[in-house]
């Protein structure tokens, strides 16, 4: 599989606690982006983080990090990343989605 030198990143903000039918939101976004036969997606867990509703979310404090915040990024063509969208519009009820144009640099083992 190749990437175009100028790709899409797709950045989706949720929390660990989001939901999609019983599974973990950010499982299912991954598998679904894996159906569709996207380049690749990464799940990022962080430490802490508010959004909307202002809630801090944290490891620091005592409920034992309960529902910290996820990010997940996906690389592919713009044509691969615009086909995925009505995908997420059907499985999130909240969060926070983003698009920037990346350059890629390398994708895969170089050969060597």
């Amino acid at each position: 599989m190749q990437i175009p030198k100028q790709a899409q990143l797709l950045r989706i903000f949720i929390g660990e606690n989001d939901r999609d039918n019983g599974r973990p939101l950010y499982e299912s976004i991954v598998l679904r982006a894996r159906e569709m036969q996207i380049a690749g997606a990464t799940v990022i867990r962080g430490a802490m983080g508010f959004g909307h509703s202002s809630r801090l979310h944290t490891t620091k404090i005592l409920r034992l990090s309960e529902d910290l915040p996820l990010v997940i990024e996906i690389v592919d063509s713009e044509d691969k990343i615009n086909a995925f969208l009505p995908v997420l519009d059907a499985i999130m009820t909240s969060g926070l989605i983003t698009l920037e144009k990346v350059q890629v640099v390398q994708y895969g083992t170089n050969g060597k």
